[in-house]
């Protein structure tokens, strides 16, 4: 009962921090999706370049996100703030967005390619009407998991000041206030299962069933 009223005389602040927290995500989700499904696509063309490519994902995916982020805050145009919390995420996004992208055109039936080059299709006209269709569900996949790991890795941004769900972990832990972790950590917990749900079942409708990856 304690956490219904700590949020009924909070409601506006903690309002206001999930929808900061929500564009925070919308943001670099949309920002990600623009830079890394094109370059997954362009690596798949070089071997040479996708182990690179995926190489410095992997690492950039290994640093610690509150360092990582107080890196980034002595950028001169960065600074504290939403800059910086964008590119973050946005690097850590790389990771499962190349991966998968590359993944799923490389597993693409060589048969099937083969036979389309028969046909006459060039080789970008292969990527747009077989490979892409076919690796749609591990694409889909690693764009699932993007927005999850996004969503909770935002939080870590309250500590260059952006004002978002983080802030009520952050506050709460120096308060010793535990009504506003639970809070704080509810909310994100949901916000990240919502989305997920939500892309499930537009993975469902766009997806074929017999396409779909399964998972445990």
């Amino acid at each position: 009962m304690d956490y219904i009223k700590y949020l009924q005389k909070n409601i506006s602040t903690v309002l206001d921090y999930t929808q900061t927290h929500f564009s925070l995500v919308l943001w670099a989700v949309g920002i990600s999706l623009l830079l890394w499904i094109p370059l997954g696509m362009v690596i798949t063309k070089n071997e040479k370049w996708a182990n690179r490519v995926i190489g410095i994902a992997n690492t950039i995916f290994c640093i610690p996100s509150l360092s990582l982020f107080a890196i980034l805050i002595t950028v001169p145009f960065l600074g504290l703030g939403r800059r910086s919390a964008l590119v973050a995420l946005v690097l850590y996004a790389m990771m499962p967005l190349v991966r998968n992208v590359y993944q799923g055109i490389k597993a693409v039936d060589k048969n099937v390619i083969e036979a389309a080059k028969g046909m006459g299709m060039s080789s970008w006209q292969i990527l747009w009407e077989i490979e892409l269709p076919l690796a749609a569900p591990v694409i889909f996949a690693g764009f699932r998991i993007t927005v999850v790991m996004t969503t909770g890795i935002a939080a870590i941004a309250t500590y260059i000041g952006e004002r978002n769900l983080g802030r009520l972990i952050a506050e709460g832990l120096t308060r010793f206030n535990v009504e506003m972790i639970v809070v704080g950590a509810l909310l994100i917990a949901i916000m990240a299962i919502a989305m997920d749900s939500i892309l499930g079942k537009f993975e469902k409708r766009i997806v074929p069933r017999g396409l779909r990856v399964r998972r445990g």
